[in-house]
C-alpha cells in the first residue's frame, strides 16, 4: 500500500461534533427534505456491496425540451466560478468552447458505449450536438488546441515582452516602453501581436493583473519571466479531480436509477463573519474526525483487497465556502420573499429556513 499526501489531500494506493445552530437547509442531490438530525440515515446514502460500480443503468431523465431548459438553466450557475477561474488564468471563452467540443465527443461516446450502440461519428455528431467534420478531426487529431489559442490576449502581448529581444536590454530583462510611438513602444508591441483590440485596453488589462505599471510616459513591466509552479500544478490537478468526482456523484443521483452516492451539504445565511468564522472552525473539527476514521478504513481495506482483481476507485471530501448574499439590482425592503427559488441562490428569506 502507497501513502500520498499532498496538502488536504491523501491518497491510498494499492501497488498490485456538533454545530451552533443557525438558519439552516439541508441540501444534496442524495437526501430527502426532513429535520436536520445527525443521526438520520437514508437509504440513498447506502449502495448495497452487490450493486456494479459502472453499468448501463436505466436512467431517470430522458433528453427533451424541458429537462434541457432545466440542465442549461443550472449549467449556468456550475460554470460561474468555472468561468472565473478560467479567467483568472487567461483563458479566453473561444478556447473553452474549442476544448469543449472533445469533451462533448468524449462524454457522447461514452454513453453510446454504456447503451450498446456503437459510436459512429454520425451518432457522435448526433448525440453530443458538435459536427460531424469536426467529430472527425478530433478522432484522428486529438491533440488539445495551440497554446496561443488558449491564452489571453494580454497573456500573450506581456510574453512577446518578455521574450523578445525586440523589447529586451542587453542583460536579457524586459525594457520599460514608451506608452505610445511607431517603433518599440507598448503601442507597436500590442499591434505586432493583435490589431484587433486597442493597445490602450491591453494596458488596462496588464495593469489589472499587476503585470505592469505606468512610470510617466512608459510602461515598466513588473514581472521578468514566468516561473511555472509545480505546486500550483499539482494543486490544480488536484481541484479538477476533486470537482469532477462530486459532479459526477451528483450526476449519478439525478439521472440514474441506482443507489445514491453520499452528496449532501448544510446551508445558512444570515449570518456574521464572526459567525462565519466559527461555523469554518466547526467544519474543519468535522472533517478531522472524518478524515482519520476514513483514511483508517481504506488503509484496511486497501490492504484486505491487495490480492484481488478488482480495481475500483473512490473519493470523500468535504468543502466550506461563504460569501455575502448577492441580491437583484431591483430587490427592496418591501419585496416579498421567494419560497421556490434554491436557498443557497435566491434571495435571502428566513421563513424558508427557520422551521
Amino acid at each position: 500500500m502507497e501513502y500520498i499526501p499532498t496538502p488536504g489531500h491523501v491518497e491510498l494506493r494499492s501497488r498490485a461534533t456538533r454545530c451552533p445552530q443557525a438558519k439552516l437547509t439541508r441540501t444534496g442531490s442524495a437526501v430527502t427534505d426532513g429535520p436536520l438530525n445527525p443521526d438520520l440515515k437514508h437509504e440513498s446514502m447506502e449502495r448495497p456491496s452487490q450493486e456494479p460500480v459502472a453499468s448501463a443503468m436505466e436512467r431517470t431523465v430522458q433528453p427533451s425540451e424541458r429537462h434541457a431548459e432545466l440542465a442549461l438553466r443550472e449549467a449556468a450557475v456550475l460554470m460561474a466560478p468555472i468561468a472565473r477561474w478560467l479567467l483568472r488564468h487567461g483563458v479566453p471563452y473561444n478556447a473553452f468552447a474549442d476544448m469543449l467540443k472533445s469533451v462533448f465527443v468524449s462524454a457522447a461516446r461514452e454513453e453510446l458505449e454504456l447503451g450498446g450502440a456503437r459510436p459512429t461519428h454520425s451518432a457522435l455528431s448526433v448525440l453530443s450536438g458538435v459536427h460531424r467534420k469536426d467529430v472527425r478531426n478530433l478522432e484522428t487529431s486529438p491533440e488539445p488546441p495551440a497554446a496561443p489559442r488558449s491564452v489571453s490576449l494580454a497573456s500573450q502581448v506581456f510574453t512577446r515582452w518578455i521574450t523578445d529581444p525586440k523589447y529586451r536590454s542587453a542583460h536579457g530583462k524586459p525594457r520599460r516602453l514608451l506608452r505610445s510611438g511607431a517603433d518599440n513602444s507598448f503601442e507597436s508591441l500590442a499591434r505586432a501581436v493583435s490589431s484587433d483590440v486597442h493597445p490602450r485596453t491591453v494596458l488596462d488589462e496588464l495593469l489589472r493583473l499587476g503585470l505592469a505599471r505606468l512610470d510617466g510616459d512608459d510602461v515598466v513591466p513588473t514581472r521578468a519571466s514566468f516561473v511555472p509552479s509545480r505546486q500550483l500544478d499539482e494543486l490544480t490537478a488536484l481541484f479538477s479531480s476533486n470537482v469532477s468526482d462530486h459532479i459526477a456523484a451528483a450526476v449519478h443521483n439525478l439521472t440514474v436509477e441506482a443507489p445514491k452516492y453520499l452528496e449532501q451539504s448544510v446551508f445558512a445565511d444570515g449570518l456574521t463573519p464572526e459567525s462565519i468564522d466559527r461555523l469554518h472552525l466547526c467544519a474543519r473539527s468535522a472533517w478531522d474526525s472524518a478524515f482519520a476514521s476514513i483514511v483508517g478504513e481504506a488503509r484496511e481495506r486497501v490492504d484486505a483487497d491487495a490480492d484481488t482483481e478488482s480495481d475500483v476507485r473512490m473519493r470523500f471530501g468535504v468543502y466550506f465556502y461563504s460569501e455575502p448574499v448577492k441580491r437583484p439590482p431591483e430587490a427592496s425592503r418591501t419585496t416579498k420573499p421567494t419560497t421556490s427559488a434554491p436557498a443557497p441562490r435566491g434571495k435571502r428569506s428566513r421563513s424558508t429556513h427557520e422551521k
